[in-house]
């Protein structure tokens, strides 16, 4: 009898070892893998060390046998916590790391001394990231042998904060946010968030927002302010769909320099909707919101449709389009396929914001952006965009052409819509350095260019940076210089429905045009928790001459105005007008207390000196400390 007994055992055995073995996901090169790339682990020789040893193989009843010990059975483990599946672990991801300045300056770092993964992420040229891409970087840190030895304290608390910030899609990191205690048993059971749930098919992070901020400027008077709190959710269904929404009251009252860009545009910088705070002069309330879905369609194809902001290129400043406008909707389509990203940019802005009650016009923009990783190490794009309307809001259905040369699509409608082109180049350098740069050429006549009579219609704009990671051997220590040259009437056009700004901001430099930048940034890291980063601005720009007749003294610095206002046909020069020169210096002090609990001491030095007496010149100064709690600094470089 024990023989067979032994036998059946042994058959049973190889079943259940052939119905675990059908739970396994397939490997990537086989035709019957999932489709999705995040299905498909990044290197079968890493996904191979994920999985679990094999079972012995069962006695041979024929073979002889020793006899055996008697032995307590060991005790059975506790049942784990549902964790990351080997699946999201290596997901391409569907949520975004939301624009931080401070969180992005750490990832350029580790992106620069690691490199890319055989993903090519985190893809720098595009922003926001997607959060699986930030996590497989902050694993590569972690865990490569050769370099782990060199990390500093600061680079592993960094890269585990990272990896906290992103558990959802490591496993790593879910074991790095494991709370050693929650709080009245629902909350905070991981560190990074306030609720959380984790099923295979289902993630959700519910978190509060907050930033109170008190200062003092020299020139305004009583405390400048920012009082903000709200929330923020977001999550997956089935590793394939991603939601995100933001949404926070706010109160704020601005500096002086801040107050005079406001007066200038009726606006308040990065912000839509916005009212008077109880009437009182220079304090404002207005309600900030964002939200998006995104879906992988296809293996290499993700979906996006928000309303959010989005940035183009390497640089602190985009001239091509940054984060600084307020939110818009849009729908984005990103391809990534071998040496490849294509980005398409479908966007419904506002064109101009009136006092009363009504619905604003609209106006739309249509962009994409192509770039190739010629090497691992070396990036080129081109991109084009075009800012156009219909009347009456209707959008033009040809520019949904994804892969169409716009400025034909312009010519052949009849249409003198505002088409602007260029290219972006990165280059990663010995793991130490990064060169960027950009071009923008809004119009371009060669013979014009060729005559340098300073044709009004020649518009261009360019940018070159670098970044030097780790200076002089000192860990930490991070410095970044970048220059910006736009000549006058860049993104200027006839009307509002064309010119390249939303909301009554600028879509990329935040200072307009008719400008030449020169930015430097140092960060360093003394602490794990402590950051400290100091930032330089000096900008040579022609302003508008006051006093004078508004329609005729336009010189190309404000992109709301229109171009037909011109004060001349040629020899327009960078600088032209009231010619003024700003210093802008920012210190900031940031000490992490827990994760994504922020304090800040900052100090703002400015000053402002013209040919002609003009607003905002003189010395300025502000300084003020800030909590934040899940949520950048809002901040006023212009």
């Amino acid at each position: 009898m024990k023989k067979p007994l032994i036998l059946f055992l042994s058959a049973l055995g190889l079943l259940s070892r052939q119905a675990v073995a059908q739970t396994t996901p397939p490997p990537a090169k086989d035709p019957d893998a999932v489709w999705l790339i995040f299905d498909h682990p990044l290197d079968p020789k890493q996904a191979g060390k994920d999985k679990q040893p094999a079972a012995p193989k069962p006695a041979d009843p024929a073979a002889p046998t020793a006899p055996a010990a008697v032995a307590t059975p060991a005790p059975r483990p506790a049942p784990a916590s549902p964790g990351p599946s080997l699946r999201s672990a290596y997901s391409q991801g569907s949520t975004y790391v939301p624009l931080d300045q401070d969180i992005y300056r750490l990832i350029d770092r580790y992106a620069i001394k690691y490199g890319p993964d055989s993903l090519g992420d985190p893809y720098t040229a595009v922003r926001p990231y997607h959060r699986a891409g930030v996590a497989r970087l902050a694993e590569r840190t972690l865990n490569d042998s050769a370099r782990a030895a060199s990390l500093s304290a600061a680079d592993r608390f960094n890269a585990e904060y990272l990896a906290r910030d992103n558990w959802n899609y490591l496993a790593q990191g879910a074991a790095l946010n494991e709370s050693k205690k929650s709080f009245l048993t629902y909350f905070y059971r991981n560190q990074s968030d306030l609720f959380h749930v984790q099923t295979p098919d289902f993630t959700l992070r519910v978190n509060p927002v907050v930033h109170f901020q008190l200062g003092k400027d020299s020139d305004s008077d009583g405390l400048r302010y920012i009082n903000t709190r709200g929330v923020q959710v977001e999550g997956t269904v089935d590793e394939r769909l991603g939601f995100y929404t933001f949404v926070a009251d706010n109160q704020m009252a601005v500096p002086e320099y801040v107050l005079n860009r406001i007066a200038r545009d009726t606006i308040v910088p990065h912000e839509g909707y916005w009212k008077p705070f109880k009437n009182n002069p220079g304090q404002y309330d207005f309600l900030s919101a964002r939200g998006y879905l995104t879906y992988a369609a296809t293996k290499h194809i993700n979906v996006q449709l928000g309303h959010d902001r989005n940035f183009i290129g390497n640089g602190y400043r985009s001239l091509i389009l940054s984060d600084y406008s307020a939110p818009y909707f849009f729908l984005k389509l990103n391809t990534r396929i071998w040496k490849f990203n294509y980005q398409n940019l479908f966007a419904e802005l506002t064109a101009d914001r009136k006092e009363q009650d009504q619905i604003y016009p609209k106006k739309y923009m249509a962009l994409h952006h192509l770039s190739l990783d010629v090497t691992p190490t070396f990036n080129v794009g081109v991109f084009e965009s075009v800012m156009f309307a219909r009347g009456r809001g209707r959008f033009e259905l040809q520019y949904l052409n994804p892969i169409i040369f716009y400025r034909s699509i312009e010519q052949q409608v009849g249409s003198e819509d505002n088409a602007i082109l260029g290219l972006d180049f990165k280059w990663n350098i010995l793991r130490r350095g990064q060169l960027y740069g950009q071009v923008v050429l809004d119009e371009l006549v060669v013979s014009n260019v060729r005559a340098g009579n300073g044709w009004w219609a020649n518009k261009q704009a360019f940018q070159l940076g670098g970044k030097y990671i780790d200076v002089a051997g000192i860990r930490n220590l991070d410095v970044q210089a970048e220059f910006n040259y736009i000549r006058p009437y860049t993104y200027q056009h006839e009307d509002r429905f064309r010119n390249y700004q939303h909301y009554r901001q600028p879509l990329a430099h935040p200072m307009g045009a008719n400008l030449y930048e020169l930015l430097g940034i140092v960060s360093y890291q003394p602490l794990p928790r402590l950051n400290v980063v100091a930032k330089a601005f000096y900008v040579k720009q022609g302003l508008d001459l006051e006093n004078k007749d508004v329609e005729a003294q336009n010189y190309g610095s404000n992109v709301l105005k229109t171009y037909n206002t011109r004060v001349q046909e040629y020899g327009n020069t960078v600088g032209q007008g009231n010619t003024t020169k700003l210093a802008h210096l920012d210190l900031t002090a940031s000490y992490q207390v827990k994760h994504n609990l922020w304090l800040d001491a900052k100090q703002i030095v400015r000053r402002q000196t013209g040919t002609v007496e003009a607003v905002g010149n003189g010395t300025e100064t502000f300084a003020s400390v800030s909590l934040r709690w899940n949520i950048a600094q809002r901040l006023h470089e212009f």
